[in-house]
């Protein structure tokens, strides 16, 4: 019973891992690639910041992606993903408090859940389902 329980832990945090990962790869090369302006007329807050910041953020947003998904994917390294998840705890964690701060309550929930869903990801791969490197 114990296998399936692990089986079924694994599909899903395989599930979450793609929708994580590919949140974040589309949100990073959104912030990492379109002017200013553009960003600013989806994303309001962008235009009350630096743009090196935002630049930041969308690197730091396409790494994390990455780092939750091709480790795991190639085998190669497989322990680098719940340290990507863990780095994307910490975004979601500081955006949430950046919005709290500006009060711009309506988009708390997007932080709170890719940060939940990310440590989910962090525990799942450190204590439930580790993914063995390849042989």
């Amino acid at each position: 019973m114990a296998t399936n329980n692990n089986k079924a832990l694994n599909i899903a945090l395989w599930v979450v891992q793609v929708f994580v990962g590919l949140g974040f790869l589309i949100a990073g090369v959104m912030k990492t690639t379109q002017p200013i302006e553009e960003l600013g007329k989806s994303l309001p807050w962008v235009t009350q910041v630096s743009a090196g910041l935002v630049r930041f953020v969308g690197i730091s947003e396409l790494l994390g992606g990455l780092g939750v998904l091709l480790p795991s994917i190639l085998r190669i390294k497989p322990n680098l993903t719940p340290l990507a998840a863990l780095g994307l705890v910490v975004i979601m964690v500081l955006a949430f408090i950046f919005h709290v701060v500006k009060a711009e309550y309506s988009v708390l929930m997007i932080p709170l859940i890719m940060g939940a869903l990310a440590y989910f990801i962090y525990w799942g791969r450190t204590k439930k389902s580790k993914i063995l490197p390849r042989s």
